[in-house]
């Protein structure tokens, strides 16, 4: 397996959170003394006064009234027909059957991919902040092996020299003053922040890529040209090169987990590996026109075939921003041909007619790149086939009456990398009306910014658009810190694909941890925001709607008996347990009305509003890492939240915080996230995450109460 080249200490991805995690079954192994003493009071009240047992009958009533759980599915791993003793009632409640968040729904491949939400990494190969940060190729294992389905690189020129105006320790300088945030806030700091940084990020780029000249008398370097028309695109920025270390790859995966061992190609050494890096100029990925360090895409290659499979089979999408030169474009196409083999999709004899199926797809990597259509003879559109007129070139007269024919504007895309755009061709958005927009293997990307005023506008045709063909969603530039917008927002949009900044810890990562939990990185959409299943090659058609009308909204009532927790994580950075004071703080994430009909502007920052569907618990006092809310509390902590409107429950998610009570910002110590639609009712263990979304023994011992009316 290809040893990944990083100077960055990156968590372990099995292990961590952010793109479905949670789901995995997850049992509870050790009983504090307040934990114990509830379980042993819920159990008592139940008991035969006599026997101290509970009777069948009971058992079948508690199950099905309190717990809202289907018999049919315990009876295949615990006793339902004969009473209950304590510990039947316990390796009930300790077992993945008593977990706060139900298993996926059953997971049907069969439609079109426009019909799933997508797992997503915005900018997959950045570790930190968005402008001085390490570019890893470490980030793409961490990120795959979290269930990540959509990953982004940006790629850019080789080049034979290293740094030329860089400074390391000006790039270390900014990078410490900037590093990524873990905190829910974005707004004037992040946008103070990110005007300092840009500006300090200005003075050391070279000046043809926007910098400021040090002096008159010295001439600025100019970017790198081909003698190929095709290549009139900028140079990436000359920054310094990423260290490497030692760091061993995990052992060769077996056939069953990795389709990739049924490459014929994935394993052999190629030609460019015998060659000196320097020498081939191979393609590099980074940040373009910032202070990122850089990687070579072959590496980001490597990760990608090593790792994009280990989680699940579901297809993986590669996105592919490039902004290399022709001959560079050529190296891209090989590295990536020599890597992957057949794990990319083999060239269609004619275009799709329609989007495949996740189901048709498994184990394949399908590259997102730009469209770049063929000329005529089948090969990349340079100056030489542009379609200008003739006439104006030869001396002839236009005939009257024809208008000027414009020149074609030469793609900057070669047609050998264009083409392996099979299913994902990336063209450039300007309206819903474009002729693209009917073209079946289509993508647009859109800023979060861009969709709200699309929202706005057009509603009714972007929902439906996203019904039928693909559309990614991507943060603004201005979250320089690596903030992230809030998914939800955009799912509800019907938008398939919404890249996040995985490398931060924030509640957009919250949430798409909580949609996607335990489902291998993609969601069917719910009945409204989709397209029928293919019928004779083609996808039946649906009614048309807005996200007003496509589904039904409710209106709900939540409760949430706090009772206890134990083996709670501390804040990163604490050791005192004794100080700590933990409090529970739940939030609820639901579509707002003047969202829904697009009369509301932009959640602020992409973000949920401020708002009303919050509630927390008191906070304890020594009780150390087992908080006993019953106890300390001095009876139930209960959570309500009364008459919910707009409750869509596929769409809409419950948080669940402990964080530690302190002077000024209250320390997040862990959490959990869990679509409302999975949300179980009865007696439940919330397992937790820690506040860097690795898996932690923590539980918070609840009681919740559903009802969801018309």
């Amino acid at each position: 397996m290809h040893r990944l080249k990083s100077n960055m200490s990156l968590p372990d991805g099995a292990h961590q959170g952010g793109g479905g995690l949670s789901g995995a079954e997850q049992k509870v192994k050790t009983f504090s003394p307040g934990i114990a003493a509830h379980l042993q009071r819920i159990y008592s009240a139940h008991a035969d006064t006599v026997t101290k047992a509970w009777r069948q009958e009971d058992v079948s009533v508690w199950l099905r009234c309190c717990q809202g759980d289907d018999e049919a599915e315990l009876a295949r791993d615990f006793p339902l027909h004969q009473d209950w003793d304590y510990e039947s009632f316990v390796r009930y409640i300790t077992s993945s059957a008593a977990n706060s968040i139900a298993p996926p729904h059953s997971h049907d491949l069969s439609y079109p991919l426009s019909s799933y939400f997508i797992s997503s990494s915005h900018n997959t190969y950045l570790t930190g902040n968005q402008l001085s940060s390490e570019s890893s190729a470490g980030a793409y294992k961490n990120v795959l092996l979290r269930g990540c389905r959509c990953i982004e690189v940006d790629v850019w020129d080789g080049s034979d020299s290293e740094s030329e105006d860089g400074d390391d320790d000006d790039a270390e300088s900014v990078t410490s003053s900037s590093s990524s945030s873990s905190s829910d806030a974005y707004g004037s700091g992040e946008e103070e922040t990110a005007s300092k940084m840009k500006r300090k990020a200005k003075s050391k780029l070279p000046s043809f890529l926007g910098g400021r000249k040090k002096s008159k008398d010295k001439k600025s370097p100019q970017p790198t040209t081909t003698k190929t028309a095709a290549a009139a695109v900028p140079a990436a920025p000359v920054v310094a090169p990423a260290a490497t270390t030692n760091e061993t790859a995990p052992a060769g995966l077996s056939a069953e987990t990795n389709p990739l061992e049924k490459s014929k190609s994935g394993g052999s050494a190629s030609l460019f590996q015998t060659l000196s890096r320097k020498s081939t100029k191979e393609p590099r990925v980074l940040h373009g026109y910032t202070l990122t360090k850089d990687i070579t895409f072959r590496d980001v290659c490597e990760a990608i075939k090593d790792y994009g499979f280990v989680t699940t089979d579901l297809p993986l999408i590669v996105s592919l921003e490039v902004h290399c030169s022709a001959e560079q474009q050529e190296r891209m196409v090989d590295i990536m041909r020599q890597t992957w083999g057949d794990l990319l999709l083999p060239e269609p004899e004619e275009d799709a007619k329609c989007l495949p199926t996740p189901e048709e797809l498994r184990g394949k990597i399908l590259v997102k790149v730009k469209y770049a259509p063929p000329n005529n003879d089948g090969g990349s559109t340079t100056p030489e086939d542009l379609d200008s007129t003739v006439s104006a070139a030869s001396g002839l007269p236009e005939e009257a009456g024809q208008p000027k024919q414009r020149a074609k504007k030469p793609s900057k895309i070669i047609w050998a990398l264009s083409k392996m755009g099979i299913y994902t061709r990336g063209v450039t958005f300007k309206s819903l009306m474009q002729p693209e927009a009917n073209m079946p293997t289509h993508i647009f990307s859109v800023s979060e910014g861009g969709v709200m005023e699309l929202h706005k506008e057009s509603r009714k045709a972007l929902f439906d658009h996203n019904k039928r063909y693909l559309m990614r969603a991507y943060p603004s530039g201005m979250r320089i810190l690596s903030s992230n917008l809030d998914p939800a927002v955009f799912w509800r949009k019907g938008i398939q694909i919404v890249a996040l900044n995985w490398q931060n810890w924030d509640e957009g990562m919250m949430l798409n941890e909580g949609m996607f939990a335990g489902t291998g990185g993609y969601v069917l959409k719910p009945a409204g925001y989709r397209c029928g299943k293919l019928t004779g090659g083609n996808p039946s058609p649906e009614a048309s709607d807005t996200q007003a009308d496509a589904v039904q909204h409710y209106t709900m009532d939540l409760t949430i008996d706090v009772l206890a927790a134990q083996s709670l994580p501390l804040p990163p950075g604490d050791t005192k347990i004794d100080s700590f004071r933990p409090y529970l703080k739940v939030e609820l994430h639901v579509e707002e009305p003047g969202e829904r009909h697009g009369t509301d502007e932009l959640p602020q920052d992409g973000k949920e509003k401020e708002g009303e569907y919050k509630a927390k618990t008191k906070s304890l006092k020594g009780y150390g890492r087992d908080p006993d809310w019953w106890k300390g509390g001095k009876g139930t902590q209960q959570l309500k939240f009364e008459n919910i409107p707009g409750v869509v429950p596929e769409l809409s998610f419950v948080r669940f915080l402990v964080l530690d009570d302190e002077i000024g910002r209250d320390s997040l110590a862990a959490w959990a996230c869990v679509r409302l639609d999975r949300l179980r009712e009865g007696y439940r263990f919330v397992h937790l995450l820690d506040a860097k979304g690795m898996e932690s023994d923590g539980v918070v011992l609840v009681k919740i109460s559903k009802k969801l009316r018309l």
